[in-house]
């Protein structure tokens, strides 16, 4: 009986054992997947972390996104007005090339009886130097013309105040250029003496004007003439009584010489 008991004993302590070892076993895999759901949790808490700050920030992204839209939006409709206007200007010169490219085989075709195009550009440059040549050669002979005839225009004034100065040579008239002074006054004898003689243009036996303000004061009747200087009578009653000769007075030329008078003593 006391073995029975004993039997009995040990199989409810070995069952109680194997109870024991079964409950650890189930309570390890409980904590096992305690410990795994606590780290499914964690990770779940992170994903909705961080899923919380992402739709937090949405909305400041979706401003900057409707911004970026909207700046997108305006470039795109100035891009197509800049296209259309392009469109606009490209419209007429593709116009213009192909009337222009329609005139060039026009000409080719023409040119094409001529001869080559490029042999003929050449032919054209070297006529178009000689043309230049030509017209420089003509400038040139234009220039020496109008040089020869300014020569000719001063040579024919020269010849005519040569022959005037002949005329009044032989007519017995001073240059009407003649523009001298009196020197010196010699009253007690009626005569003066000038500062220019012949090389000046005073003729002898010619008459001459003593001019003061404009106006002629007396006449005088060249006597003698030198190279620098000449002496001419004063003509009687060519002044009037209150009228001084001065030293110094304008005297030009006068109209034709009177017969030589006598001088006065």
């Amino acid at each position: 009986m006391a073995n029975l008991f004993g039997i009995l004993t040990a199989i409810v302590l070995a069952l109680s054992a194997l109870v024991a070892y079964k409950n650890k076993e189930a309570f390890a895999e409980r904590v096992t997947k305690t410990e795994t759901q606590k780290d499914l949790l964690t990770k779940v808490q992170a994903r909705l972390k961080a899923a919380k700050e992402v739709a937090e920030a949405l909305p400041a992204e979706r401003a900057g996104v409707d911004a970026a839209v909207m700046a997108m939006t305006s470039t795109e409709a100035t891009q197509t007005k800049a296209d259309e206007t392009l469109k606009a200007e490209i419209e007429p010169l593709t116009t213009k090339i192909a009337a222009n490219k329609e005139k060039l085989d026009a000409i080719r075709e023409k040119t094409a009886k001529i001869g080559d195009l490029k042999e003929l550009s050449s032919k054209m440059r070297a006529t178009n130097a000689e043309l230049e040549e030509l017209n420089q050669s003509i400038t040139a002979a234009e220039a020496k013309l109008a040089n020869l005839t300014a020569q000719g225009s001063g040579d024919e004034a020269r010849i005519t105040e040569g022959k005037r100065q002949i005329e009044s040579l032989t007519s017995g008239q001073s240059f009407p250029t003649l523009n001298t002074r009196i020197r010196s006054i010699y009253p007690n004898w009626g005569f003066v003496t000038l500062t220019s003689g012949n090389n000046a243009g005073v003729v002898t036996n010619s008459t001459l004007d003593v001019v003061r303000n404009g106006q002629t004061v007396a006449k005088l009747l060249v006597t003698a003439v030198e190279s620098g200087t000449a002496s001419a009578s004063i003509v009687p009653d060519s002044m009037s009584s209150d009228a001084t000769l001065m030293v110094g007075d304008r005297v030009v030329a006068g109209q034709a010489a009177p017969k030589r008078a006598a001088t006065a003593n």
